[in-house]
């Protein structure tokens, strides 16, 4: 579903024109960010895309359901192999179309001895996760991660780039962000997400403060231009394009409502009690949602758990 994309044509003037790639279906927005990166929006979760001479470097792949317009976009920028899947997390909507690109193509020259057709890069936790027989529907083999990291980052170099993937624990334990020095682009994953509270996946080691860490994290490899708008562009994990301007006020308002659950709890209220009290009231017109995946009453209840938790525990009880 293409969220809040429109918004995203205001900053055409700066990133290029968007084209529209037809198909059966709902449309894949494909919109030139800056040098060889450009955002594809419609698939899921936002896509990333560098291409150049070595090959096609995507970050995260939407949904399964997408992935045939998926590949009709990504042609539409380049005819070369896809070459590095980076995931920001394992969940669907970002890892969906892994295994089409794994198990298509020409096997790579660098790889041959894995047989591998695309190197797909993701924090080791995370191949955990999709590997666990217990965890019934998930992505197949082919789509799991083949060079997973397990240190605070990995280096890429590709199509006359330096890549940097960044391990954060935010939403899960797993997350990652994608800084591409030269093109000054950072591909945030769902640290960042304009169209919602944050998510956070007490079950798989997600908590508020880990976002709130991701964000600062961000905010420091983030440079802005002239009144903190422009300068390093930033594609979230949902949503329209971002700037740094973008990324301050969101980092903003996740302290504010961190701060306020944090009062909360320190004077003693219940869970129960904070809801009534509608800590995130003045935001829930521009993040809020009464219904669909993840609702405010989701976050709050979420947020105040990780705050509340045991050291070493994903959540109170």
């Amino acid at each position: 579903m293409l969220r809040t994309f429109a918004a995203g044509f205001a900053f055409a003037a700066l990133a290029g024109a968007a084209t529209l790639v037809h198909s059966q279906d709902a449309p894949i927005e494909v919109l030139h960010v800056r040098g060889n990166v450009s955002m594809l929006v419609g698939a899921g979760g936002n896509i990333t895309v560098q291409a150049g001479n070595d090959g096609v470097l995507l970050v995260d792949s939407g949904t399964t359901a997408r992935i045939d317009r998926v590949v009709d976009a990504i042609r539409s920028i380049s005819p070369r192999q896809v070459t590095y899947i980076v995931n920001t997390t394992d969940r669907g909507d970002h890892v969906g179309g892994n295994a089409k690109f794994a198990l298509t193509g020409r096997t790579l020259a660098i790889a041959r001895a894995a047989q591998a057709r695309v190197f797909i890069v993701g924090f080791s936790t995370m191949l955990e996760r999709m590997s666990d027989p217990a965890i019934k529907g998930g992505v197949p083999e082919a789509g799991w991660p083949n060079d997973t990291y397990s240190g605070p980052l990995k280096n890429l170099s590709f199509n006359g780039d330096g890549i940097q993937v960044f391990h954060q624990a935010a939403t899960t334990d797993a997350d990652s962000y994608v800084l591409f020095r030269r093109a000054d682009v950072i591909a945030t994953g769902d640290i960042f997400d304009p169209s919602e509270y944050p998510i956070i996946d007490l079950k798989n080691g997600g908590s508020l403060s880990g976002v709130l860490e991701g964000l600062n994290h961000l905010r420091d490899i983030a440079i802005p231009a002239d009144h903190m708008e422009g300068g390093t562009m930033i594609i979230p994990g949902h949503g329209r394009l971002c700037d740094v301007a973008d990324l301050d006020i969101y980092q903003q308002m996740v302290t504010i409502v961190r701060d306020r659950l944090q009062d909360m709890i320190a004077r003693g209220m219940t869970l129960e009690q904070i809801k009534a009290a509608h800590p995130t009231r003045d935001y829930d017109p521009i993040y809020g949602h009464d219904s669909g995946n993840w609702t405010t009453d989701m976050f709050i209840d979420a947020a105040y758990r990780s705050l509340t938790a045991k050291p070493g525990n994903s959540s109170s009880q």
